[in-house]
């Protein structure tokens, strides 16, 4: 599929929410996943397999070996991941408060779909059943034209043959995401406005945090959608000239 067409795309993404204190609206325009240069050339897929495999009972050496990763950076992320519950990159200047349940969240051009929020970790089974629920409604809802693209990464959820028969069996079209890619999902720059929009808001416990969450999730208005989606073509062609290091996006 050529860029343009991703134009019609219905773009989802699970992600930890995470108020930041003293976030700063003034921070470089790049999205969270490219600002830390130690794993900046990690995608947030090889990211989470490092936790998984930690999980798992894998030592960093296996891990590192087996993703062909440096041990040094596998340490990182498992750190990283055990300290603020995410493996995404976080702004330097950010102090993170342990607030942090996590959540589903979709947009289009035509602008965001349903903010879902989830209460423990995330499974397959959960995943499918928030698509279930909330995927075909916000289609509806934001009135999208016959042939849309569905979009998430490779996720294990998302990946998972129960999911993959689930999506086939509904005969939603999937867009195809390649492994080891750099995050290109748009979505990412949108939840950035948002972490801004609710850090200036001050949420000062979990139950304020969730109303304003979806408080400023609705009032995200749809031509920022629009403008992530449409430069899209630009975001490839920056990327492919980068080799896949840190573009302006």
């Amino acid at each position: 599929m050529s860029p343009d067409g991703l134009i019609s795309n219905l773009y989802c993404d699970t992600v930890p929410i995470k108020y930041k204190r003293h976030l700063s609206t003034t921070s470089n325009s790049q999205t969270p996943n490219s600002t830390m240069a130690k794993t900046k050339e990690l995608s947030k897929d090889t990211r989470n397999k490092i936790v998984d495999l930690h999980q798992a009972g894998k030592t960093e050496s296996a891990i590192g070996k087996q993703l062909g990763v440096k041990k040094s950076t596998v340490g990182a992320i498992i750190r990283k991941w055990k300290t603020y519950k995410t493996t995404d990159n976080l702004p330097r200047s950010v102090a993170p408060r342990r607030i942090s349940p996590r959540g589903v969240k979709m947009i289009t051009r035509t602008g965001p779909g349903r903010l879902i929020r989830v209460k423990e970790r995330m499974n397959g089974a959960m995943y499918r059943e928030i698509l279930s629920k909330n995927l075909l409604p916000s289609a509806r809802a934001l009135k999208m034209k016959r042939g849309w693209v569905f979009q998430h990464d490779n996720d294990p959820k998302h990946t998972a043959r129960a999911t993959k028969e689930w999506l086939r069996k509904k005969h939603f079209k999937v867009l195809e995401w390649p492994s080891q890619s750099p995050d290109l999902n748009p979505i990412e720059n949108l939840w950035r406005e948002l972490k801004i929009r609710v850090a200036q808001r001050q949420p000062q416990n979990i139950t304020a945090l969730e109303e304003i969450w979806m408080e400023e999730w609705a009032k995200l208005p749809a031509t920022v959608c629009k403008n992530l989606v449409v430069t899209y073509r630009k975001r490839l062609t920056s990327v492919i000239a980068n080799k896949g290091y840190i573009t302006k996006y």
